[in-house]
């Protein structure tokens, strides 16, 4: 570890390039992803990730510098409470955050093994997003795809509701449409779009889905679900609900994947 640095300014360079990147829930200019939290400082030293920066508030600086103290390069910033808690994205700060060189995935590894693949098609909201990768993880999935369009997986929201698991699942993002049909139809992986159980048309109810094969699902826009180009290419499920029509795309994409699992383990 590197000898710490005391930042004072509002106006440092650093700071000034972390607050960009958590406006526009992207990477920072030297390509890392913000990690705050100390758990998600933990998430990414576990999963082998490069920790370049640690930014700490001094009311916790002995403690962010014993979770990395004997690492090689890690850069510790400490800043005063006051203006940690300014550039922070979240409202009950915890007073650690860490820039984290994001680990990089290829096509091939999204579909290694038996794919279980999630492809989410205009997903907006980053809680949605990072609970999908954390229940994508949690249940086993091969991989992600996030097509154009998607709220980025490197959103300080996104990570921070995936738990870390966007640390470990390989995924692509910005990814072309085409890309994503070709990719699957190479791969022999059957499609599968969640629909709200009274759509109309050649439904299947998830009970009687065979998941056990190849398989990919599909989880649409919040507000306008599947793109009718990916729909109409797809095989039509549905959750059986009683009183509402339609769940949350997270909530929907747990299911899915935990009956997935479900599944596959009765085979094994």
């Amino acid at each position: 570890m590197a000898r710490p640095e005391t930042i004072t300014s509002a106006a440092n360079p650093l700071l000034k390039d972390v607050r960009r990147a958590i406006s526009r829930g992207s990477l920072t200019s030297a390509g890392l992803c913000i990690a705050e939290t100390f758990h998600l400082l933990e998430e990414a030293l576990r999963s082998d990730c490069e920790v370049k920066t640690v930014i700490a508030a001094e009311s916790v600086r002995g403690t962010a510098e014993k979770h990395v103290r004997g690492l090689h390069g890690v850069q510790v910033a400490v800043l005063p409470d006051p203006l940690f808690q300014e550039i922070s994205a979240t409202e009950t700060a915890q007073g650690v955050m860490a820039l984290v060189k994001p680990p990089e995935w290829k096509l091939e590894q999204v579909f290694r093994g038996r794919p279980l693949v999630i492809v989410l098609d205009g997903l907006q909201d980053p809680g949605n997003a990072g609970t999908i990768a954390r229940a994508a993880e949690a249940f086993g999935a091969s991989g992600m795809l996030f097509l154009k369009g998607t709220v980025s997986p490197w959103n300080p929201k996104v990570i921070r509701a995936s738990a870390g698991s966007l640390f470990r699942v390989p995924f692509l993002y910005g990814v072309d449409v085409e890309l994503v049909r070709a990719a699957l139809k190479q791969n022999r992986v059957e499609w599968f779009a969640g629909v709200p159980a009274q759509s109309h048309g050649a439904v299947t109810r998830l009970s009687e889905t065979d998941l056990t094969g190849r398989c990919a699902f599909i989880i649409g826009n919040e507000a306008h679900g599947v793109r009718e180009t990916l729909r109409a290419a797809a095989r039509e499920i549905s959750i059986p609900t009683v009183g509402v029509e339609s769940l949350n795309a997270a909530v929907a994409a747990g299911i899915l994947l935990y009956e997935a699992r479900r599944q596959r383990m009765r085979g094994e």
